[in-house]
């Protein structure tokens, strides 16, 4: 047995499961729909497993967007879109489409 952690996540494959059915997302946005499927997480939590997920080529950042709106810290926020990566093995998850309503 190796030591040290295991290499997957459960959050990460459940991260994986949800892009599977969006295509597309980003950090909040991922984080609301996972918080009403799965057990409540972080956002924190959710985006160290998406940028993980891009170090590990899970996922791969689709666009940057900036977008202008009046924010608690500042004028602008941006936005980091992800998709499945090649390394990505999505299982078609039931609960998740029906959590989508797909």
């Amino acid at each position: 047995m190796s030591r040290g952690r295991p290499v997957g996540s459960q959050i990460r494959s459940n991260l994986i499961e949800l892009l599977y059915f969006l295509g597309e997302g980003y950090g909040y946005e991922l984080h609301k729909h996972y918080n009403k499927i799965f057990p409540q997480c972080t956002m924190r939590s959710i985006h160290f497993q998406l940028k993980k997920g891009v170090l590990t080529r899970e996922f791969k950042v689709k666009k940057i967007k900036k977008e202008q709106g009046e924010y608690s810290w500042g004028q602008t926020v941006e936005k980091v879109y992800y998709e499945l990566g090649p390394m990505a093995m999505p299982k078609g998850d039931e609960r998740v489409k029906k959590g989508l309503g797909k």
